[in-house]
């Protein structure tokens, strides 16, 4: 499908800054242009309050926390792990993003600033948004005033992290997810998907660039391990219900769609939607690519359905 005008004419500003592609830059030459970027989309909503952190880790490190409250007595708690292949992306180029989430749903938002590769490669991350998860479970009264559903929430490699950090506490029994929200997921070390061989996809994200992030994050021999391709996973029975969102024009559109399917063959409901003449990245861009309301207001509207007594595992 036809990318539609505002993503159009965004790729033709973006090609007549000129500079490297993403795959033939450093990681630090990647994230350098994140402040100019983060300066396009605005400040975001305000917020009854802002909380920072740092959370420490058992690899002796520690990472940001960003706790997002929009209103006394939120409907809920969303931890929202930001994409970036690994490498780039961080809390203050969500910052927007995650203020309107919060302001749209009615939800908290608790932004996890987990390490990123090739500093802090696999299984880092993970651990990280693992340690993020048990704190924003420990700490749900404390940043809403009551027991409320506990989200889990990413976009991209954020939502690779979500998806695998959900197996994880099915599969010890805890924290307690109410939903899993995943935009845009990467699932899967593999770049013959349809999408990913599709010319017309070749955009801001392109399938050398998936092997670039992918390259920076974890061995080849190590890929087919379901806590970095949770497509492999042995099993989708009892995972919290998913919320899915795709772009139409998006290299990783076969492998989200791919997990969606698996979640349902499992028993999972799932609420999927993709999002025509969109590229891989719009749901960040507020301010800048009007579909970032509309994937807000999906989330909002979709969460509007979990009870305040929701409870996944016991």
């Amino acid at each position: 499908m036809a990318l539609d005008q505002a993503t159009t004419q965004l790729l033709t500003q973006m090609a007549q800054m000129g500079g490297k592609p993403l795959q033939e830059m450093t990681p630090f030459e990647a994230r350098a242009g994140e402040p100019l970027m983060a300066s396009m989309f605005g400040p975001g909503p305000d917020m009854l309050r802002v909380e920072n952190m740092r959370l420490s880790t058992s690899r002796s490190g520690s990472f940001r926390v960003r706790t997002l409250v929009p209103q006394e007595e939120p409907r809920g708690v969303i931890l929202y792990l930001h994409g970036g292949g690994w490498v780039v992306g961080s809390i203050d180029l969500y910052d927007a993003a995650a203020r309107h989430l919060a302001a749209a749903s009615g939800y908290a938002v608790v932004l996890a600033d987990y390490r990123k590769a090739p500093e802090y490669a696999y299984p880092v991350p993970v651990e990280d948004a693992w340690r993020a998860l048990t704190w924003t479970s420990e700490n749900i009264e404390s940043i809403a005033g009551r027991t409320v559903p506990l989200v889990v929430a990413g976009d991209s490699a954020g939502a690779n992290l979500a998806a695998v950090i959900t197996h994880r506490a099915r599969d010890e029994s805890g924290p307690a997810i109410a939903a899993q929200v995943l935009v845009y997921p990467v699932t899967d070390a593999d770049f013959d998907t349809p999408s990913y061989l599709d010319p017309a996809n070749q955009l801001a994200l392109s399938r050398d660039s998936m092997i670039w992030f992918w390259g920076h994050y974890a061995p080849e021999d190590m890929r087919n391990d379901a806590d970095l391709s949770p497509l492999r996973s042995a099993s989708f029975a009892d995972l919290p219900p998913a919320i899915v969102l795709q772009a139409s024009d998006d290299v990783l559109r076969s492998e989200g769609e791919a997990y969606a399917d698996a979640l349902e063959a499992a028993g999972v409901p799932v609420r999927r939607r993709v999002f025509e003449g969109q590229m891989h990245g719009f749901f960040h861009m507020v301010n800048v690519l009007p579909a970032s309301a509309d994937g807000i207001a999906y989330i909002a509207e979709s969460l509007a359905d979990i009870s305040a007594d929701t409870v996944v595992y016991s």
